[in-house]
């Protein structure tokens, strides 16, 4: 099958009708969340493939746990020689809130990241007092 560029202006009927809102998958948007116990922690996983380390953000505040990650996927596009067809690189933000409790402080919590997965730890009970919004670091 040979794929043959098409103008811009271009009426594509399979293309165009995927396009509309009523296919669009809104839970791929998602950070996609695993929350489990082991021992005396929980432990919350969550799927932010494309995502460096440093575009992540974890911040304690009234016992909320909040995760905020952006990324800015731009291409160049000064070449003459090669044209895009169709292209899904994006600027984005997502973030999700867990309650985590008003007794955990942002020591306890231990982050991680590996293969697109940010993974926290932190004690089931946490007997600390809760202080104003903090960071937390990722390893």
């Amino acid at each position: 099958m040979m794929m043959i560029p098409r103008k811009r202006n271009e009426f594509d009927l399979f293309d165009d009708m995927f396009m509309d809102p009523f296919f669009e998958r809104k839970e791929s948007r998602l950070m996609k969340t695993d929350i489990r116990e082991k021992g005396n922690n929980y432990i919350i996983d969550v799927d932010l493939p494309g995502y460096e380390k440093e575009d992540i953000d974890i911040e304690m505040e009234n016992g909320y746990l909040k995760i905020t990650a952006k990324t800015n996927k731009s291409v160049d596009e000064s070449d003459e020689e090669e044209k895009y067809i169709h292209k899904e690189r994006y600027y984005g933000e997502c973030s999700r809130s867990f309650y985590v409790g008003e007794n955990l402080k942002e020591e306890d919590i231990k982050a991680s990241f590996k293969n697109g997965i940010l993974s926290l730890t932190f004690p089931k009970e946490a007997p600390k007092q809760l202080e104003e919004k903090k960071k937390i670091q990722i390893d």
